[in-house]
């Protein structure tokens, strides 16, 4: 899988306003609300292992390539995090999805047009970025997406 870029400042807001400073205690309170935050979106990874240092490095064992994808863009799309180093061994690897980031004024739509040629085609994007997505219109600058093949 490797390293996927992220924009730091932008994501899902899981961590206090307090915990600018990087400390040992709060880099583990970051571990553990990153680990809920995987949990919270059902996403299965067994032995899953965070660790955080100036990007998340995620390890375990995940049933596939799109569950895998999943939990990268997952902690990904969380502010503060720059980067994911995913080291998920995938026991039933499958293609690598692309992956596309949401520009100010796109839609599902749109970039299922500029992917695929088909705006008719975003139900794909957005049943590939489930659970994190929760409506096909929630989407915001910034944010990183599994585009499937």
């Amino acid at each position: 899988m490797g390293l996927i870029s992220f924009l730091r400042d932008k994501g899902r807001q899981i961590f206090g306003k307090k915990e600018k400073e990087v400390t040992k205690e709060v880099a583990l309170t970051k571990t553990e609300k990153l680990k809920a935050e995987i949990e919270r979106l059902g996403l299965n990874v067994n032995d899953l292992q965070l660790e955080l240092c100036e990007q998340v490095i995620v390890t375990g064992s995940a049933d596939t390539t799109a569950t895998a994808e999943r939990v990268a863009l997952a902690l990904g799309n969380v502010e503060g995090v720059g980067s994911v180093d995913n080291q998920l061994n995938v026991l039933n690897p499958e293609p690598e999805a692309r992956y596309y980031t949401v520009e100010s004024g796109d839609s599902l739509s749109k970039i299922s047009k500029a992917m695929y040629g088909d705006p008719m085609q975003y139900e794909k994007i957005f049943h590939a970025n489930k659970p994190m997505l929760e409506h096909p219109d929630k989407i915001y600058p910034g944010q990183k997406l599994r585009i499937p093949q």
